[in-house]
């Protein structure tokens, strides 16, 4: 005893396959993977985009911290500076005087100076930390700008996508997918660069 009647499945699949492509059925699913791969792709790049950002603005924040602390050396190495003049204008009193000059002036003069040569030592390390820190910032934004053109063409890209998939148009399509696809040397750019 049959279980039931039997109906040609296969065929019955092969018909709705047909009918899909009729109504654009595989060229929905083309739509439907360019546009999958293309968010893929715009995804990383704004992940990137905004680490390269965030890193570079935290590089940038250091490097005006180091700034600052540099020009406090140099104010430092000023002071320093304007100390020994005083000692050298009190010693020039005593000899405009004719009196000895105490032996203190002269050792607060020297200590002074050498004080300023670690102080521009100092100074100049912080100004070099500081250049080195602009450097790898503006790398970073140079990186940020790749990453966020990409992610600007594939988001051009996946609305023409979604265009393409409502008018059902395939000039649209073949339009997303070029300016998805000129986004991709941008995102690698961004990588190597």
């Amino acid at each position: 005893m049959p279980e039931g009647p039997e109906i040609e499945t296969e065929k019955l699949h092969e018909a709705i396959q047909e009918e899909m492509e009729r109504d654009g059925g595989g060229f929905l699913r083309q739509i439907a993977l360019t546009t999958a791969v293309l968010a893929a792709f715009a995804a990383i790049a704004a992940l990137k985009a905004g680490a390269t950002v965030n890193e570079a603005l935290l590089l940038k924040t250091e490097s005006t911290r180091l700034q600052a602390q540099a020009s406090d050396q140099w104010s430092y190495y000023q002071a320093k500076g304007l100390k020994a003049a005083v000692q050298e204008a009190t010693a020039a009193s005593w000899e405009a005087a004719g009196k000895p000059v105490p032996e203190k002036l002269h050792e607060q003069v020297s200590r002074y100076a050498q004080e300023q040569v670690e102080i521009r030592k100092s100074a100049e390390e912080k100004e070099k930390e500081r250049d080195a820190k602009s450097a790898e910032s503006d790398h970073l934004l140079h990186q940020h700008h790749h990453f966020a053109n990409a992610v600007a063409l594939f988001q051009v890209s996946i609305a023409l996508g979604a265009l393409a998939a409502l008018t059902r148009n395939r000039a649209v399509w073949w339009g997303s997918m070029l300016v998805g696809m000129s986004g991709i040397p941008l995102f690698i750019l961004a990588f190597l660069g």
